[in-house]
């Protein structure tokens, strides 16, 4: 057995390419990101032990728009460093006029959880939170409460 060392990267392919470009330029620096890579098909930052890039979609695909229940990526979610963090980020996705979906608020997936839910140009779910301590490691034994997310299969088994 191994132990991985956080999440090196998430590539996301994006229908809006200059929407897109912009909405990430703006927001993944905000989050401490560092933009390493900037050309005509793919913008990279890294920070935070991890590193998001997205890419342009391959031709006739512009008009494609995201569906978090599809096969693939449901959501991607950012681990802030405490509750404030959240609310600043919310905050600059407001200033951004991103669509958010939900939050700030709290969530019942683990002790203390804090969180807000958003959409960047094409649709692509994301979620910025902040969970103290060890979360859901700090009773290994407790199975994970999904939520009553109305995305969320209710009937999917507990882990």
């Amino acid at each position: 057995m191994i132990e991985v060392n956080g999440m090196a990267h998430v590539i996301l392919t994006v229908s809006q390419w200059d929407k897109a470009r912009a909405f990430y330029g703006e927001l993944l620096p905000f989050l401490g990101m560092t933009k390493v890579y900037d050309g005509n098909n793919f913008l990279y930052h890294v920070g935070g032990r991890t590193a998001i890039g997205i890419q342009r979609c391959t031709a006739g695909q512009e008009n494609e728009r995201f569906v978090a229940n599809r096969v693939g990526l449901h959501h991607l979610c950012l681990r802030a460093r405490s509750r404030e963090d959240v609310d600043a980020a919310a905050n600059k996705l407001r200033e951004m006029h991103a669509r958010i979906d939900r939050g700030p608020m709290e969530g019942d997936f683990a002790p203390g959880y804090y969180f807000f839910v958003f959409e960047d140009p094409d649709g692509i779910r994301l979620e910025i939170n902040f969970v103290p301590g060890k979360g859901l490691l700090v009773a290994p034994d407790q199975p994970l409460i999904p939520s009553n997310d109305p995305d969320w299969d209710q009937n999917a088994p507990r882990r």
